[in-house]
């Protein structure tokens, strides 16, 4: 019995030795800090400020005398007076078509209204002298207006086989070529007066209490990302377009070196008028499905940092910052850099080498 007892002693002496071991080795793990550390972020204050208001869109440069030249009428090609690209007056000619019918006309019809002139004459002077009836009379005079009819007829047609500038400008490329047959409507080449651009685009109809001709627009080409063009709103439509519920507006260019007829333009309409609004910097702003989101940092009981998301509704950029139009207040602090490493409930501390 005295031998079982000594075993006993052993066991409960080892058992117990091993207990407080990892007692004290649990006690020690549980009283470890196992928080994650806080993350470092840049932060930028949202600031108060007064924004002109301005309105985004998209037009297509023309020019406000360009046409297609076509021809009236049909015929073979005799002429061509004018290059690709040439620079032309108002009237002059461009092109001629086979006129020989036409020539052959006018030359019959000359020699008629020569002969009915002649008539009516000799009528004239017996019709005083009461020598001929008044039938005779009247015949000869409605001889001689129709001539003048014809001939004037044979005219308009000589004419039609003359194509000249409308109005100075630049000639496109040449679609034809002499022999060709020219049918109506066919495209001889394009005129664009090149000194007088203007553009044309939509913006909702919503904003037409706002519109008025006058308004002013910055205006970036593509192809010129370093020049910015002006432009004034000449004319609003005056209906809204039932299917996309926008309204056409037009805008002359007040420069136009370089420029083409069909360009793209970026458009910034100046509304003239002015907004209070909250504004933070680009990078403070987390575009999302859910919602554009910003993490504002607030302050714990025991003095640390968090970072809290917040739902908010964004307006216009302008040079690196972008207006929050609901959901933040002026003064409040953002983080502007390191959005990704954040979560609900992070602690923060802010980087003092970044200022935005």
């Amino acid at each position: 019995m005295k031998a079982y007892a000594v075993v006993i002693l052993i066991l409960l002496v080892l058992f117990g030795s091993i207990g407080a071991y990892l007692f004290q080795r649990f006690a020690a793990f549980g009283a470890m800090d196992f928080a994650p550390p806080p993350v470092t972020v840049a932060v930028s204050t949202a600031r108060a400020e007064v924004w002109d208001q301005t309105l985004s869109a998209v037009g297509t440069v023309r020019a406000v005398r360009g046409i297609d030249l076509t021809s009236e009428t049909s015929g073979e090609i005799t002429d061509i007076a004018f290059e690709s690209g040439q620079k032309v007056e108002a009237g002059q000619l461009l092109l001629v078509l086979n006129d020989k019918v036409e020539q052959a006309s006018l030359a019959s019809q000359a020699a008629s209204l020569e002969l009915a002139e002649i008539l009516f004459e000799r009528d004239s002077t017996l019709i005083e002298k009461r020598s001929i009836p008044q039938t005779q009379f009247d015949r000869s005079r409605a001889d001689l207006a129709r001539a003048r009819a014809q001939l004037a007829e044979t005219q308009a047609r000589l004419a039609n086989k003359r194509i000249e500038a409308p109005f100075a400008g630049t000639m496109g490329l040449r679609r034809v070529d002499v022999g060709d047959y020219l049918a109506p409507g066919t495209v001889i080449a394009t005129l664009q007066d090149l000194s007088s651009l203007e553009i044309d685009f939509t913006v909702p109809a919503r904003f037409v209490p706002s519109l008025r001709a006058g308004l002013t627009l910055a205006v970036r080409i593509d192809g010129f990302a370093d020049r910015e063009f002006s432009a004034e709103v000449t004319a609003l439509d005056a209906r809204i377009d039932a299917n996309t519920r926008n309204v056409l507006m037009r805008a002359r260019l007040t420069e136009t070196e370089g420029l083409l007829p069909g360009m793209f333009a970026q458009l910034e309409l100046d509304l003239g008028e002015e907004k209070a609004v909250t504004t933070i910097p680009e990078t403070a702003m987390t575009y999302a499905l859910q919602g554009n989101t910003v993490y504002v940092l607030e302050a714990l009981d025991d003095g640390s940092l968090t970072a809290t998301p917040r739902i908010v509704v964004s307006g216009a950029v302008r040079d690196g910052r972008v207006a929050v139009l609901s959901g933040l207040e002026a003064d409040e602090r953002v983080v502007s850099v390191g959005q990704n490493k954040l979560y609900r409930g992070v602690r923060v501390v802010i980087d003092p080498d970044v200022v935005l």
